[in-house]
């Protein structure tokens, strides 16, 4: 699927050019085509040292690679060589970087960052407070204002070996009353919201508060540091969204040469009312689903822990229409009419619903959304009626997803669907999931995310896994560990539902190792069977322990950096001492960079400090880094030193 592709046929190209490309040097061939890859922490910082010090004193670089013009370090899997971190940056930068870190470590500055933000305009002015952010936090955390004033950044990143993930990272700075606000009216119905469920939907797993707004938790951004948040305003706002995040696609097309992502959230493209209403539709799918073939699971081959997933329970239509027929008191008609929708192959049913029809077709949803009640006798609406104009907010949703899918397939770059919170991502993943199956039939240009913090994870993984390989559709994903932790759990707390988190981090570990390995797995199978490139993993992790077991696990499995099925990425301004020696070790590595006008980003740049505030030991580690490298170029007479990458991203 070239999953990380170099899109040299693109126009754009002659325009901006390879940065330096007169500096790309010959190396040495491969051993068996093989990147070299020391999990020993000594052999490798001993060839990464001996190797940067000797180009830092004008010498060559030992480095090691494919073909002339493919220059790749040896990969220090300790992540400790200062220089391989921060030959992509001035000395000015270093500095900065460590000035921002320490500010970052000041629990008075984080925690007061946006008073004192907004206190500092107020005295400073506009022009200067703009310099000031510039020259510190924006500097370090944000790559510029808009398209053009990112190219820099982008090209100098790509110079050495790292790729971008675009986010145009403007928000609203919201007081905590409207936000509350907003969100309380745009998550209920016009028709009302059945909080206490009186109709036998609820009867298929009970009542669900999690489905259902609390102004206590309406403010989406409370105990949140690391996730951006949209609040729904009118269609107006989501329309805007969608050219913003259009825009980042063209950049991707123009400005990465190709080989960049653009990432987008569904709650800035809709309704939140509708992705509730989903979720909890697909939550009582699934526990109707359970009930259904609870006395034929054995004989299905079921697991009792696929939760209701209807793909897992490998039961037929005809298993199906049987086991209704004995336990309903239907007419014919209703059930033939049912089951003329549910989706299938030879393995079983895949939905009950006929999704791709959602995502293409004019469908009402109130009328969609239909299953026989094997109690009653009577059929159920499993989704809460939606008046006409919601109904064409929901259609203008999917509209909208579907511009920003034809765009990215129009210009051949790909888009990145962000995960959010449990009580919205049901609808959000099977949503993705149908739009990868209409446009991932060649490559991956669609992917979703999911949070490994979540128990349910490695399930909802290997379901969404086996519907790409029964529908023949290629699978993107990004694992990460998850952005609302504390805000889910305090949530579950207090609506009364079970905990959807993982109970320690060490749990989360496990389960994003756990999902990885699986999806490592499938991707050696499939490169068996000839099929090498159907499913494109990211590892979005900051954590290097995880990193490296993702490398360990390439190796073990088989799997080397230019079969281009794994990357990895972390934040702009964050870990560089991963990010850069990956990149120059001939890994896909990827930054995600925010891009935005200062004034509009400061929630962004607040988050920030909040998330480096939580993570000292990373702040230790990257502040004896910098130090390091600081003090290696005064000592050397480097002060003025000027980056000039000679890498090529795979």
């Amino acid at each position: 699927m070239a999953f990380l592709r170099l899109a040299s046929r693109w126009p754009a190209l002659s325009k901006f050019g390879v940065a330096n490309p007169s500096l790309h040097g010959k190396s040495p061939p491969l051993r068996n085509g093989f990147l070299p890859l020391t999990t020993s922490s000594a052999v490798g910082k001993s060839a990464s040292a001996a190797a940067t010090t000797e180009a830092f004193r004008g010498g060559s670089s030992q480095a090691v690679g494919h073909a002339p013009g493919q220059r790749k370090d040896v990969l220090d899997s300790s992540f400790d060589d200062a220089h391989a971190a921060y030959k992509s940056k001035t000395t000015w930068e270093i500095l900065r970087a460590y000035i921002v870190y320490t500010l970052c470590s000041s629990s008075y500055l984080v925690e007061n960052n946006m008073k004192l933000m907004k206190i500092m305009k107020a005295v400073m002015g506009e022009k200067m407070f703009t310099a000031l952010m510039k020259g510190t936090f924006y500097g370090h955390f944000v790559a510029g204002e808009d398209q053009e004033r990112i190219r820099p950044t982008l090209e100098r990143l790509r110079s050495f070996g790292v790729k971008p993930i675009l986010d145009y990272s403007v928000e609203e700075d919201l007081s905590q009353e409207e936000a509350e606000k907003r969100e309380v009216e745009s998550s209920v119905s016009e028709l009302g919201d059945e909080k206490v469920q009186g109709s036998k939907a609820a009867e298929l797993g009970g009542t669900m508060p999690q489905f259902h707004v609390d102004k206590t938790f309406a403010d989406r951004r409370y105990k949140v540091s690391s996730a951006r948040t949209y609040f729904y305003l009118n269609e107006a706002t989501c329309e805007r969204n969608l050219e913003i995040f259009q825009q980042s696609l063209q950049a991707v097309a123009g400005a990465t040469y190709g080989t960049g992502l653009a990432a987008v959230k569904l709650t800035a493209l809709g309704r939140p009312q509708l992705l509730l209403q989903l979720s909890e539709v697909i939550m009582r799918t699934r526990q109707y689903m359970a009930e259904i073939t609870a006395k034929t699971a054995q004989a299905n081959r079921s697991s009792p822990e696929d939760k209701g997933n209807i793909i897992g329970k490998h039961i037929s239509p005809e298993q199906l229409h049987q086991k209704l027929q004995q336990t309903c008191k239907l007419s014919e008609a209703p059930v033939k009419k049912f089951l003329q929708n549910v989706t299938f192959d030879q393995e079983g049913l895949i939905h009950l619903f006929p999704w791709s029809g959602i995502i293409d077709e004019n469908l009402e949803l109130s009328e969609t959304f239909l299953v026989p009640d094997i109690k009653s006798g009577k059929m159920v609406r499993l989704l809460t009626q939606l008046s006409s104009k919601e109904e064409e907010m929901f259609r203008n949703m999917i509209r909208r997803i579907n511009v920003l899918a034809q765009t990215a397939e129009d210009l051949d770059v790909r888009m990145m669907v962000d995960a959010e919170q449990t009580y919205f991502q049901p609808a959000i993943s099977r949503i993705t999931l149908e739009f990868m199956r209409k446009y991932n039939s060649k490559k991956a240009l669609i992917f979703n995310t999911y949070q490994c913090y979540l128990k349910d994870t490695f399930n909802e993984v290997v379901t969404d896994l086996e519907q790409a390989k029964r529908q023949n559709f290629y699978f993107g994903a990004k694992l990460v560990r998850g952005a609302y932790l504390e805000q889910e759990r305090a949530r579950a707390a207090a609506l009364g539902y079970n905990d959807p988190t993982c109970p320690s981090f060490e749990a989360t570990s496990e389960s994003y190792h756990t999902t990885l390995t699986e999806c490592l797995r499938r991707i050696k199978d499939l490169k068996s069977k000839g099929k090498p490139n159907m499913i494109g993993i990211m590892v979005a992790s900051h954590n290097e322990d995880t990193v490296r077991y993702a490398i360990e696990k390439m190796k073990e499995i088989g799997i080397s950096p230019e079969d281009k099925v794994l990357c990895f990425g972390q934040l702009l301004g964050m870990c560089d001492y991963i990010t850069f020696p990956l990149g120059q070790s001939g890994y896909s590595a990827y930054k995600y960079i925010p891009y935005g006008p200062v004034n509009e980003v400061l929630p962004y740049l607040s988050r920030r400090a909040q998330e480096n505030k939580g993570i000292l030991k990373k702040i230790k580690k990257e502040k004896k880094l910098l130090l390091r490298e600081l003090f290696f170029r005064i000592s050397r007479g480097k002060f003025l030193y000027t980056p000039k990458g000679d890498y090529t991203p795979i």
